[in-house]
């Protein structure tokens, strides 16, 4: 059961963009810039999926991904209410990013999907993202 009223939620959940959040790709892009990982464009509009960063030399999309947005395997909670709703939401998000990925790759691009979660070990995330650009 929610704990908050539906005008409460409706509101919190407006609140929530679907760019430049600073838990996720504000937190990404100051780690890579920290470690000296530059040109990259942000959200770029005429990749399929509007990337959350592109590395257009290398070819490489990299997309930050919401642990409830896109239904993380190991995070994911699925709400209490609305269940058909959010089961169906959930279920077009992630056929878009399949689609979304498939499309780069047919354009000869690389796709990387990083889990909100995984921005816990920053190190990580960022030595993927090495790898991938030295291809």
């Amino acid at each position: 059961m929610d704990t908050v009223s539906k005008k409460t939620r409706s509101q919190i959940m407006a609140k929530v963009h679907s760019r430049n959040n600073t838990s996720t790709e504000r937190r990404l892009r100051s780690s890579l810039v920290g470690a000296g990982i530059s040109g990259f464009r942000l959200n770029v509009e005429e990749l399929p999926g509007k990337p959350d960063f592109a590395f257009f030399t290398q070819k490489v999309a990299i997309f930050v991904d919401g642990c409830f947005w896109h239904g993380c395997p190991s995070c994911y909670r699925r709400p209490h209410t609305s269940r058909k709703y959010w089961d169906e939401k959930v279920s077009r998000n992630i056929d878009r990013d399949k689609k979304t990925t498939r499309d780069l790759k047919n354009m000869g691009w690389l796709t990387i999907r990083i889990w909100e979660h995984s921005l816990t070990s920053l190190p990580k995330v960022r030595k993927k993202v090495q790898i991938a650009l030295q291809f």
